[in-house]
């Protein structure tokens, strides 16, 4: 069997990563009548947005609403105790995966209609203007030079060394995904986005779920008042919340997972979800051959034009650090590829919409209470209750 021949291309930019930000980049540049290419390292194109992040949480949680009659439950028990109609993990993942192959399709049609390459493989820098990519043998199968290049590559789930991770009992938000029984009680250890949001899915089905985190109150980034009201909401499902706690340890005994912490407490459940931060792809890029550090957090350091230290290499998205949304990584895509190509654009909004998506789902926009009085702000405070419109009811 003959090898396949080593392909040079040609592109006026070049994306490596497939999720939202390098989505919006490739496609901001194509309509800009540029030659664009986008490497993905995985079988399918979305980065982890798509593939276990952002749309795989969101979709979950829409089945899990659904399926369980969660609006019409609170609805009819309010004034009772709440039961939990039954869900089987093969419903939640029929519902997960139609939605992930719908969204698949639909971004292959769009880099199409767009006329961009798309090339599997993992990028490595060579220089500032060219990329080697090799196949999954780990045999260099396309050469890419490229005017400009973009770095979308996204983050993965912190992992440490000393968190004994493996695919049933201690798990990161993308093994989550993947376990094949709903458990009977759960720690999540983690009360930022991504912990909170699993957490009340997982409690909306009637897992047992306690939330761990060092700060006393989940949702730290939230207005102090607006967490509180969440918290409050969640526990009325079953979700119970541990503040000021730091673990120390992670062991498995008798089926169970245990936490113990330094106050020396501890907690155990059937399932650990560790949700303790997420951390830059860049460890495979070797991106130090065009001259790029990351930074002690190991991120890609930028400009406020998205430029690192290479004026012609860009970096958007996850791997620049926060804040790390969908939404604001392909702003950060958009803006990037028109200031890469002399084309009007401005600079990264300073305020922008945060959606939460947990049960009950939290927006927010702008300066927390406690932002405007470290700042020393005059400021005014209204409340409008949505459980006094009728929409609630």
């Amino acid at each position: 069997m003959f090898e396949e021949a080593l392909k040079e291309i040609y592109a006026e930019l070049a994306v490596i990563g497939s999720g939202p930000s390098g989505q919006k980049a490739a496609i901001q540049a194509a309509k800009l009548g540029k030659k664009v290419v986008v490497i993905e390292r995985d079988e399918h194109i979305g980065g982890a947005s798509l593939n276990s992040g952002t749309i795989p949480s969101k979709s979950l949680r829409e089945a899990i609403l659904d399926l369980t009659d969660f609006y019409s439950r609170s609805f009819y028990a309010q004034d009772e105790e709440v039961s939990f109609k039954k869900i089987s993990i093969n419903d939640l993942n029929f519902r997960l995966h139609k939605v992930l192959d719908e969204q698949r399709r639909m971004l292959g049609r769009q880099f199409e209609k767009n006329h961009i390459q798309v090339v599997h493989g993992s990028a490595r820098f060579e220089d500032e203007h060219t990329l080697h990519v090799f196949d999954d043998n780990e045999t260099l199968a396309h050469i890419i030079s490229a005017e400009y290049i973009l770095i979308a590559t996204g983050s993965k789930p912190r992992n440490p060394k000393e968190v004994p991770f493996d695919k049933h009992k201690v798990l990161d938000s993308t093994r989550l995904l993947e376990i094949d029984c709903l458990p009977k009680s759960l720690i999540v250890l983690g009360g930022g986005i991504i912990g909170s949001e699993y957490a009340s899915f997982f409690a909306a089905l009637g897992t047992k779920v306690t939330v761990i985190d060092k700060r006393d109150q989940i949702l730290p980034l939230l207005d102090r008042e607006i967490g509180q009201h969440l918290q409050k909401s969640l526990s009325k499902i079953g979700l119970s919340f541990l503040g000021e706690k730091v673990f120390e340890e992670i062991v498995q005994k008798n089926g169970q997972v245990v936490v113990k912490f330094k106050d020396n407490t501890e907690s155990s459940a059937d399932v650990l979800l560790y949700a303790l931060g997420r951390v830059a792809n860049v460890d495979s890029l070797c991106i130090e051959c065009a001259g790029i550090n990351v930074t002690e957090k190991g991120f890609v350091p930028v400009n406020a034009l998205f430029q690192t230290v290479v004026p012609s290499i860009y970096a958007v998205g996850d791997v620049i650090g926060g804040p790390a949304l969908a939404s604001t990584g392909m702003e950060q895509g958009r803006l990037a590829a028109r200031h890469a190509f002399g084309v009007k654009t401005h600079h990264f909004p300073s305020f922008y919409p945060i959606g939460i998506y947990t049960i009950p789902e939290i927006s927010s926009v702008g300066y927390t209470e406690e932002q405007l009085k470290d700042l020393e702000f005059k400021y005014e405070i209204g409340r409008a209750y949505y459980y006094e419109i009728a929409r609630n009811q």
